[in-house]
């Protein structure tokens, strides 16, 4: 498909982080764009105010006029979107040209020197340490991120079309779509069984990602995975190690040993060991691509962080407040490293929303081991995403696996006042659903309180 011919590109799912990284870049383009999602969220206000037209109920009459014409529109959804979906059936039965999200993502990047991150765990902060990396080195990129970049207010980076960054998603194999000049695999932990049925198949699938690479390309890999490629990895024998960690007024200063150079007092700001490894990876892909290392260190600097990956929203002597996306054990495992590290004295409150009934249950034991690791736990209901319910499969049941005695299960009208009651010094809220949309009126009750 030529998008150079289409003049129209309307989204199902347009609200959602991927899609609205794709509909931000071709309303760059000069093309027409509009779409639907399920409800209004602060990513939806911004498109509007860019000037697409979005709309929040399953109607084709609500569809301007503009994008029913199969000549030169394309349509784009996301494999979320429910298969019943009227609007989503209305185009593939009227012959219109109807691809995924990472299709799209495939025909925007094959043309140019693309740089993928991929991995269960870590490849949206990757993807934007990358992004940021690149874009200060002065590279004509066009980077999609999967969040919200602090530097930039947005999950698109536009600085030209030569390079592409991607975040190469394996949820429905989307990622099997691109083929990268430089990739990266952060982890491969069993995720999406709903998906793959078991970790095996998982792996399978990333080990064919491997295998996407353009001719000459490179693949990075975190020491220890069982794929053959540039290592990286923390105080190890790795390529890439990060070595001599040290903590100065809450920023990391570290060294990297590379395969031909010793990198001295590089600085880092984002907590937590995950995020060194994230920033080692995406320094690594910038260092082969050919980025010079002074510019590399000081851009590693000023690298601010990611909308809901650790995000500071109360930092005070008196209290801390955090937000995450963390919605796998080994992510809140992380994120747990990371507050225990900067905060290792304070009494730690954690709210958490699980987010969809089957890794609920496919990972139950491990949620309950990894949540058990704060002093205080508040579980919300929950969030379903694209899922129907599974019967006994509840937070009330998630609840009996966690140890401890100082655990509820909160609905969201009563969530402000319970922790309103806590004399945690640090709190946290994490998950993928909508807790997000929680955060401000949790950041703000605490702000009144102190």
């Amino acid at each position: 498909m030529n998008l150079d011919t289409i003049h129209n590109v309307y989204f199902i799912g347009i609200g959602g982080i991927g899609m609205s990284a794709l509909a931000r870049y071709f309303n760059t383009t000069n093309k027409l764009v509009g779409g639907y999602d399920k409800t209004p969220s602060a990513i939806t206000d911004s498109l509007v105010d860019l000037g697409m037209q979005v709309h929040f109920e399953d109607a084709v009459e609500q569809i301007d006029a503009t994008f029913l014409n199969a000549e030169n529109t394309l349509v784009v959804y996301t494999p979320a979107v429910p298969k019943g979906h009227s609007e989503l059936n209305y185009f593939k039965t009227n012959g219109f040209k109807v691809l995924k999200r990472s299709e799209i993502l495939g025909l925007i990047t094959e043309n140019t020197v693309c740089l993928a991150v991929a991995g269960t765990h870590g490849k949206t902060t990757t993807t934007s340490i990358l992004g940021h990396l690149l874009h200060e080195c002065d590279v004509p990129l066009t980077a999609f991120l999967g969040g919200i970049s602090e530097n930039y207010d947005s999950n698109l980076i536009l600085k030209g079309t030569e390079v592409s960054v991607v975040e190469a998603d394996e949820f429905d194999r989307s990622f099997l779509t691109l083929s990268p000049n430089l990739a990266g695999i952060t982890s491969m932990d069993a995720d999406h069984l709903d998906i793959y049925g078991d970790a095996a198949e998982l792996e399978k699938t990333f080990e064919a990602f491997s295998k996407r690479l353009k001719p000459n390309g490179k693949l990075f890999v975190k020491n220890g995975l069982p794929l053959n490629g540039i290592t990286y990895g923390i105080e190890d024998d790795a390529d890439y190690s990060v070595q001599n960690i040290k903590i100065v007024n809450g920023v990391y200063v570290f060294d990297v040993r590379t395969p031909s150079m010793l990198l001295e007092n590089i600085e880092f700001s984002l907590p937590g060991r995950h995020n060194l490894s994230n920033a080692l990876l995406a320094l690594a892909m910038a260092v082969e691509y050919g980025c010079p290392t002074k510019q590399l260190a000081e851009a590693l600097a000023s690298f601010k962080g990611v909308k809901r990956r650790f995000s500071y929203q109360i930092k005070t002597d008196d209290l801390v407040y955090i937000d995450d996306y963390a919605h796998h054990p080994e992510e809140i495992n992380a994120v747990h490293q990371a507050v225990r590290e900067m905060y290792p004295n304070k009494k730690v409150l954690a709210v958490f929303q699980p987010h969809l009934f089957s890794r609920t249950q496919d990972f139950s034991d491990e949620f309950g081991k990894s949540l058990s690791q704060f002093d205080e736990l508040i579980l919300l209901d929950i969030y379903p995403a694209r899922e129907l319910p599974i019967e006994g499969v509840t937070s009330e049941w998630l609840l009996r696996k966690v140890s401890g005695e100082n655990k509820q299960v909160v609905s969201k009208e009563n969530l402000l006042s319970e922790i309103k009651k806590s004399n945690a010094q640090v709190v946290l809220t994490i998950g993928a659903g909508d807790i997000g949309e929680q955060v401000k009126y949790i950041k703000k009750e605490l702000s009144g309180a102190n």
